[in-house]
């Protein structure tokens, strides 16, 4: 298989000897620990691979085959042995869930129910899709038809939370399906996981939609708004809710909130169209129609921008913020969630990030020296090569590099 592409005086003498007895115990474990990763060889090398992807110890023939693909002097190679690792479920229903569950949420806590966010990073991984095309794709992963599953349902989550509670495997009781198929969205307003129902649960609920595109830039191009704040750019797009002078000083809105807004508005227009409903419980999609959260708190400042359409406009293609990488082959406008989602899921940021995410998950760290950056950008060149966008070679290159020696 090749895979490339614990009388007194006795107790205090009782208390005494248990905590000799621990020290010396801690010490031992921590000098066969660094012993073993100094000198570990193909088949300690081999095994922390397996750990780290699968979260549990390989079978005594996987290790033998792994071994084999990690030692150089055999046929094969270490990332051959990475993806035989990935070849356990627990991949898959363990280690790539607790990766992406944080995204889907406000918390950014691991312990939600399975949802069809998650299935679909999953799904995707699994199956290699190009990963840019997370935030703009026309494609969600449901459970198999032959699972004996609730269907799919625009207003709740049994479909996922009965393929979870029946234990079911995802690596291969998940099937690719077209979006605009199973949630009757118009094929043009799927957005990827942007317009699952788990996502418009969390991010596009009340509020005025800002959230989705903050959560978004938080959790897949690695950047909050502190991060991105420039005061240098064109302001006309900010809308009418946000106050030019908040508390009666136009000092905190030129020094402060003007270098959100300025290239949050202009993108978070792209949402325009959507809600979710929380009585129903399922997403909307109004095209031609703004959302009437989109003129909440619009006395605030009248003379701002009114919101017309869902047309949107990356400002961050000029001043700091270039640094981000937008793709020189894309106009850096367009209308609605799929078009603005090509336009992040194409940036180097993006490309960056899903690397960076994945070193910390595999490694256990994040990058902490030149060494490990440098491997964070070879990883980032192999990660767009060719188009190809593999997070499952992602995961490969992180589990081998953080082996062990």
């Amino acid at each position: 298989m090749k895979y490339r592409t614990w009388t007194k005086n006795k107790n205090s003498a009782g208390q005494e000897m248990v905590a000799a007895c621990c020290r010396l115990l801690t010490l031992g474990l921590l000098v066969a620990g660094f012993a073993a990763t100094a000198s570990a060889g193909p088949r300690e090398q081999a095994k922390r691979i397996h750990d780290r992807l699968a979260g549990v110890p390989p079978s005594e023939l996987v290790l033998q085959q792994m071994e084999a693909e990690v030692d150089q002097f055999q046929a094969g190679s270490a990332i051959d042995a990475a993806y035989r690792a990935m070849d356990n479920p627990n991949f898959y229903n363990i280690t790539l869930k607790n990766f992406a569950a944080p995204w889907t949420n406000r918390a950014g806590d691991v312990f939600v129910p399975l949802n069809d966010y998650v299935a679909t990073v999953v799904g995707m991984i699994r199956d290699d899709v190009p990963f840019n095309t997370l935030l703009s794709a026309d494609i969600i992963y449901v459970g198999a038809n032959n699972l004996g599953l609730p269907a799919y349902s625009n207003n709740n989550n049994d479909h996922y939370a009965t393929l979870e509670a029946n234990g079911l495997d995802m690596m291969t009781g998940l099937e690719r399906r077209v979006q605009s198929n199973v949630t009757g969205l118009p094929q043009q307003a799927t957005a990827g996981v942007v317009t699952t129902r788990a996502a418009a649960e969390a991010f596009f609920v009340a509020g005025t939609n800002r959230a989705m595109f903050r959560f978004t830039m938080v959790n897949h191009l690695c950047n909050d708004m502190e991060q991105v704040h420039d005061t240098n750019l064109i302001p006309d797009r900010i809308r009418k809710d946000v106050s030019r002078s908040p508390g009666g000083d136009s000092r905190l809105f030129l020094n402060s909130c003007i270098g959100c807004h300025t290239g949050m508005d202009p993108l978070a227009g792209a949402y325009a169209y959507y809600n979710f409903n929380e009585t129903s419980g399922n997403i909307e999609y109004t095209p031609g129609v703004v959302q009437s959260k989109y003129f909440n708190n619009e006395a605030n400042f009248p003379g701002g921008y009114q919101t017309t359409d869902d047309s949107w406009i990356n400002y961050w293609r000029e001043g700091q913020n270039r640094y981000l990488g937008w793709d020189p082959a894309r106009p850096g406008n367009g209308n609605g969630a799929r078009t603005m989602g090509e336009e992040l899921g194409n940036s180097d940021a993006f490309a960056a990030c899903q690397v960076k995410k994945v070193f910390r998950a595999v490694c256990l760290r994040p990058p902490e020296d030149a060494t490990d950056r440098g491997q964070v950008n070879q990883m980032i060149a192999s990660f767009t090569a060719g188009g190809r966008y593999s997070m499952k070679q992602t995961f490969a290159e992180a589990a081998v590099y953080c082996m062990g020696q």
